[in-house]
């Protein structure tokens, strides 16, 4: 647990300003005030006082930003009970999951749907379009851009129609993050969210990752990603302060 909590210290801050205060590390998102997009990061074993869980909260209201953790509970199993004596609230809990090479499942692509790489900057858009849309944000993406290095995107195909999408962080000490699988519901329950995350597991794993992890943000997809070989591992904490 505590190398997926490392991975996400290392790549959490990429695009983003951060901050050291105490034993969090702050990231703030500087074009969005998105709470998805801007929280902090304890060190394995937190213990902090009140006087430093304050200076966290600070570092995000001078921002205009709202206080807010995310982390794997395993590395710091006191920190919730002290950040929720200072009045956070638990947002929710998100299991993890994690699958080895050893463990994946391929999946089939079913009939009538096609997945490949966005070619342009039209298929990102809408590939992140039907992401926005399948997660119940507004629709408009803007221009998605190209992807960062090391970071791959695939998208699901209908008669040309793009349904779906998901994407693969980068590798970082054998250890990645599947994230973004999204369908739209007129689309869903014919498995093309399992043979989205089948393909990208099986990329990253034959690009050398060890360990590929994601965070379900239901039970429903939660069953989709077992069967494509990812177990429980521990859990995710969002915590706010509003």
């Amino acid at each position: 647990m505590s190398a997926i909590q490392a991975y996400v210290r290392k790549t959490a801050p990429r695009g983003r300003t951060t901050e050291r205060v105490g034993p969090f590390l702050a990231t703030f998102s500087p074009d969005t005030a998105h709470p998805m997009l801007n929280y902090a990061i304890p060190d394995d074993g937190a213990k902090p006082p009140a006087a430093e869980i304050a200076a966290l909260t600070g570092a995000y209201r001078r921002r205009g930003l709202l206080p807010r953790l995310e982390y794997f509970t395993d590395v710091a199993p006191d920190l919730e009970k002290l950040l929720v004596g200072a009045g956070y609230r638990l947002e929710r809990r998100v299991p993890l999951m994690t699958c080895p090479p050893e463990g994946r499942i391929d999946r089939p692509v079913p009939t009538g749907i096609r997945l490949r790489a966005p070619e342009s900057a039209e298929d990102f858009r809408s590939m992140r379009r039907a992401q926005n849309i399948a997660f119940g944000e507004p629709a408009e993406a803007g221009d998605a851009g190209e992807p960062s290095a090391g970071v791959g995107y695939l998208l699901a195909e209908a008669d040309g129609v793009v349904v779906g999408g998901g994407l693969a962080l980068e590798i970082v000490d054998g250890t990645t993050e599947i994230a973004g699988i999204a369908v739209l519901e007129a689309y869903r329950g014919r498995g093309i969210a399992a043979a989205l995350t089948a393909h990208l597991t099986r990329a990253v794993h034959e690009a050398g990752a060890h360990t590929a992890f994601l965070t379900p943000g239901d039970l429903g997809i939660g069953h989709v990603y077992a069967r494509v070989g990812y177990r429980p591992a521990g859990e995710c904490v969002h915590l706010s302060l509003s």
